[in-house]
């Protein structure tokens, strides 16, 4: 399994594409090799393409604002061609009316699920705390991974937001295995915070084995919210954690 970076941890660093080519090559400096891009200003697919390369970088995943996905999925499949990364994400969804919004789930993205498979792409979904919901005693991403079938829906999934929804990372990584080539790593604080990887209380020892039982490909730093902290600094030090448990 390889380890990179999100840059929706350095969107406050990505605002423009100047600063946006900058904040590549910081990562890039650091050791990271791999990264999601998400977040960051506007870029042509060609611009991103010839950064990635300038810094060594291979792009795996991105996250793709959900009206864009609705109005031409097929363009953006093809544009993740013109950086070669195979995988189109969607980072939320609310599920703040969980039976409500998960019908209108399935209605607006399994037509969009389709097109980016028949583009030689797969379609991702990015969890947070509320897909922990459950409807008729099963929790909202299980139902999802019912009704899609596996070939044309992953899950991106988010560490930290299971562990704040009451829920073990690493059995639930296991029980998606197969739907899970990339994971987001992000560590909670005692008090509920994101932290950095290595420096809070998830048990990433197990979420590692889980990960690779599961066919985990890529495991993706990402903390939205460094509590003040330079965000570089947080990323190099989730990097350091992880370079001694023996990734890169």
């Amino acid at each position: 399994m390889k380890i990179g970076a999100q840059f929706y941890t350095l969107r406050d660093f990505c605002k423009t594409k100047e600063d946006f080519s900058e904040s590549l090559k910081k990562v890039a400096d650091i050791g990271y090799k791999t990264v999601q891009i998400s977040g960051t200003c506007d870029y042509e697919p060609e611009w991103l393409a010839t950064e990635l390369k300038k810094n060594g970088l291979e792009c795996v995943i991105t996250h793709i604002p959900k009206d864009r996905l609705i109005e031409n999925a097929t363009e953006v499949a093809i544009d993740h061609s013109v950086f070669n990364c195979d995988c189109v994400g969607l980072g939320y969804f609310p599920f703040n009316e969980p039976e409500k919004e998960l019908c209108e789930f399935k209605e607006t993205f399994k037509p969009i699920a389709e097109t980016i498979k028949k583009q030689g792409k797969y379609f991702m979904y990015h969890n947070h705390a509320n897909e922990f919901q459950k409807i008729n005693g099963k929790i909202i991403l299980e139902h999802l991974a019912e009704f899609f079938p596996a070939e044309i829906l992953g899950f991106t999934f988010d560490t930290y937001w299971a562990q704040f929804a009451g829920a073990d990372p690493a059995y639930w990584i296991e029980k998606f295995s197969s739907r899970v080539p990339c994971i987001h790593l992000k560590d909670q604080s005692f008090d509920r915070k994101m932290a950095v990887v290595g420096e809070g209380n998830i048990n990433f020892d197990a979420v590692f084995k889980s990960a690779e039982k599961a066919g985990t490909k890529y495991m993706l730093v990402e903390q939205d919210d460094c509590n003040g902290e330079d965000p570089f600094d947080c990323l190099k030090r989730s990097y350091e954690f992880l370079k001694s448990r023996g990734f890169e």
